[in-house]
């Protein structure tokens, strides 16, 4: 779940980390209002969504008089912004964050990243933050220095202070550093999160070092344990599709292609969509309907995957061991009648109960085509998903 920048400032002000202050507003008069008591001659009034890029797409305004910051609110609200982490559609701003504007000396970055080969939390920083970091750090990985973390011991202020030093701070600014580090490490840890990303992680003019830009995602698998932070959810800025998919209790992911997939596990997914891409297709999304699946819960999934309209074809994938072969089958013909099936569906079932379920799908009466092994089911959906652009 990932949170807005007003959000994650919030939170990581709790533990220490240094923010400039700042209100979030939802209309121009309440942004007006906002840089009236934050008080300052100039202001930042930032897009709240869930991508970066906001500075270079326009979403990041600079403001010097209250009316100025009206008008910037104005602007950004209500539209959509489209940054390179969007895609095409972009998202739409329903609120943005008002700061006093902070000059800014250096631009440095930090992040704390789940190192999943270490399996450990990687504490990343550069000397050279801002737009362009990603770019950086791809020509010179040796600029972004790390910190692995035993997690017995957390994050030690020794390690912090290594970071803070390889940054270049100097005096207070190591002190400080070092505190901001430590209290993101403790945040990360006992909040649950997955990413929390500062850049810039800026030093003023006047030799302070502040978080400008916050970018903070919790655990999806860990939200039965922090109820609090389940409040935090904008479902305005997520798939229509996932927090769908969520609410009933499956795994959607959409993609760019043209191949509908339902499987059942994170392992057959990932073999389905290489298959697909092995024939030349591209999956349009994923849908994993999990184990012990009901007829109810397969045709729930059918009907998430088959209202995308980029869908030209569909493959399910079952290996089915908790799950039932029949149950499968059942699903997949009531979801077929009920939503008025009208692209080529092609079903690989194996495991329990499959002579029962090819024999429901081969007596429904329904168009499908079923396959004995994953490569030919792959191979079918892409000639048909084809034939379905061609034609």
């Amino acid at each position: 779940m990932d949170l807005h920048e007003y959000q994650a400032k919030e939170l990581l002000a709790r533990f220490g980390v240094p923010v400039p202050l700042g209100q979030v507003a939802s209309t121009e008069e309440e942004a007006r209002q906002a840089a009236e008591q934050l008080g300052g001659e100039r202001w930042v009034v930032k897009a709240q969504i869930h991508a970066g890029g906001r500075g270079k797409a326009g979403g990041i305004l600079t403001a010097s008089t209250h009316d100025e910051v009206a008008q910037a609110a104005g602007r950004l609200l209500g539209n959509r912004l489209v940054t390179l982490q969007t895609g095409p559609g972009g998202k739409v701003v329903s609120r943005v964050y008002i700061e006093p504007a902070v000059a800014v000396a250096r631009e440095l970055y930090a992040a704390f990243v789940l190192d999943r080969a270490a399996e450990r939390v990687c504490v990343m920083a550069s000397s050279s933050g801002g737009t362009e970091v990603e770019d950086r750090a791809h020509d010179d990985p040796g600029a972004l220095r790390k910190e692995v973390v035993e997690p017995a011991v957390g994050l030690q202020a020794f390690q912090a202070r290594e970071l803070a030093f390889g940054l270049g701070l100097r005096g207070a600014q190591i002190r400080t550093a070092t505190q901001t580090l430590l209290g993101a490490y403790r945040a990360f840890r006992d909040l649950d999160a997955t990413l929390i990303e500062f850049n810039p992680l800026a030093v003023t003019e006047a030799g302070d070092v502040v978080v400008l830009d916050a970018k903070m995602s919790i655990d999806d698998n860990a939200l039965f344990r922090q109820p609090a932070l389940r409040e935090l959810r904008d479902a305005t800025q997520e798939d229509a599709r996932e927090t769908e998919a969520v609410r009933h209790g499956l795994s959607y992911i959409g993609l760019d292609g043209s191949i509908g997939c339902i499987v059942n596990g994170a392992g057959l997914a990932m073999a389905t969509m290489d298959l697909i891409k092995h024939a030349g297709g591209e999956p349009a999304n994923f849908l994993d309907i999990g184990g012990g699946a009901s007829p109810e819960r397969v045709a729930t999934a059918f009907t998430l995957v088959v209202s995308d309209p980029q869908v030209k074809a569909v493959l399910v994938n079952i290996f089915a061991g908790i799950n039932r072969c029949d149950w499968v089958a059942t699903g997949i013909v009531e979801a077929a009648r009920k939503v008025g099936l009208n692209v080529p569906l092609v079903v690989r079932l194996a495991g329990t109960h499959v002579e029962e379920g090819r024999r429901i799908l081969k007596e429904s009466g329904i168009a499908v085509e079923v396959a004995a092994e994953l490569a030919e089911a792959a191979s079918l959906v892409v000639t048909a998903a084809g034939a379905a652009v061609a034609g």
